[in-house]
């Protein structure tokens, strides 16, 4: 079962790796493209390149803006998770502190607990004076039923 669960881990680890470095590839690559954009030699184009290059950034700057959004809601929801999460630390200490007392007081227990200097009951244990007590089996006939220690 721990081979199960530590190729399962490692599957997630190698997942979640390929995702950052795709993310890092597309990242760097729109960082360059931009960069290009914002590098134009536009002072020497015609007018209607001039205008096509103020479309273009503009078109760049809303994609920017969404993506912006998108990251700012997403870390607001991480740091309410993370807080929930704490949250949640909090609320569960007082079970989380009642195990450790229980553990420990059963640990206690059965490490100081000693039968043997309790005092003995003698119901729950058997003893040889008990066979006294029992009727014994006599034959028809003999005795009426008398048990042979009760003749002295």
């Amino acid at each position: 079962m721990k081979q199960i669960f530590d190729q399962f881990l490692q599957f997630l680890q190698q997942g979640i790796a390929a995702i950052f470095r795709f993310v890092q590839l597309v990242w760097t690559w729109s960082t360059d493209q931009i960069t290009r954009v914002m590098q134009a030699p536009w002072e020497s184009w015609p007018l209607w390149k001039q205008i096509l290059l103020a479309i273009v950034i503009a078109a760049v700057a809303y994609a920017l803006y969404i993506a912006a959004k998108q990251l700012w809601v997403a870390g607001i929801q991480v740091l309410a998770a993370f807080a929930s999460f704490l949250g949640a630390l909090v609320v569960t200490l007082p079970a989380i502190l009642i195990a450790g007392c229980v553990a420990l007081a059963g640990l206690w227990v059965i490490n100081n607990l000693h039968l043997s200097s309790l005092p003995s009951l003698t119901m729950f244990t058997g003893s040889s004076n008990d066979s006294g007590n029992k009727p014994s089996a006599q034959p028809a006939g003999k005795g009426g039923g008398e048990t042979t220690g009760s003749k002295q």
